[in-house]
């Protein structure tokens, strides 16, 4: 079975993120992956986790978390975090052409160096306007791979399908830099309004059952960490979801 991670963003809304540790470890869950609202009392969020059985084994962290390399570096210790993910930047920060995209590159291979020298992995996460073609023709996705070659990829697949491109593609030419993935589903057209049009995972259109046999023959991904962006209830969410990855083998 491929292990499943959990995405604590999909779980923000819950009265008691403490209880929902529980909730999480009793449906099976051993790894879940932060976000950066989480981090501020790492020490108490590290000993929730541990009381709980669980490890956080991948994190997000924003631009200008990272930025403040030796204060992100104080969290992922304290968390047991071994990759690191920047997850999303704002629409002023996007471009048209190529210009802010060549800067967002720069400065992620040069957050990678600061990283990986001291033993982490270091990566993108993706949203979907990384894969609408810049005034160049090349995508966004594209200028980060190529202009950050060491830095890795954690491919949210069905952002790569929102943003009208073929995720296995995305795994023959660049599957080598995809350490994990975000097991997200599509809900059917026009169902799911109220949670954004997601659906928990095998119940919508992505097909995880066939796909997931794909990343894992495509990528090097080592955390399959499962994510909805908008649910109206994370523990139904969750359940659900564990259920469809306890059938792959």
């Amino acid at each position: 079975m491929t292990e499943l991670s959990f995405q604590l963003y999909s779980a923000r809304n819950v009265s008691s993120m403490s209880e929902f540790f529980g909730t999480l470890s009793a449906l099976g869950y051993r790894q879940v992956e932060g976000f950066g609202g989480l981090y501020a009392d790492a020490a108490g969020l590290a000993a929730d986790l541990k009381k709980n059985n669980l490890i956080m084994p991948t994190g997000h962290f924003g631009l200008d978390q990272l930025k403040d390399s030796s204060g992100a570096l104080r969290i992922a210790e304290t968390l047991g975090i071994k990759r690191i993910y920047c997850p999303f930047i704002m629409p002023d920060q996007r471009s048209e052409d190529e210009s802010k995209w060549l800067e967002l590159a720069e400065t992620l291979a040069s957050l990678g160096e600061v990283f990986t020298k001291e033993g982490y992995g270091f990566g993108w996460h993706n949203h979907d306007f990384e894969f609408v073609p810049t005034t160049s023709g090349r995508t966004p996705m594209e200028i980060i791979l190529e202009t950050a070659p060491k830095i890795e990829w954690e491919c949210d697949v069905a952002w790569v399908i929102r943003g009208k491109a073929d995720p296995v593609a995305w795994f023959d030419k660049y599957g080598d830099r995809i350490t994990a993935v975000h097991v997200k589903d599509i809900a059917a057209e026009g169902e799911n309004p109220e949670e954004s049009g997601w659906a928990d995972v095998g119940h919508g259109v992505v097909g995880w059952d066939e796909l997931i046999k794909k990343v894992q023959a495509k990528t090097k991904a080592q955390y399959f960490v499962a994510e909805h962006d908008n649910p109206s209830d994370a523990a139904r969410f969750a359940t659900r979801s564990i259920a469809t990855a306890q059938n792959w083998k």
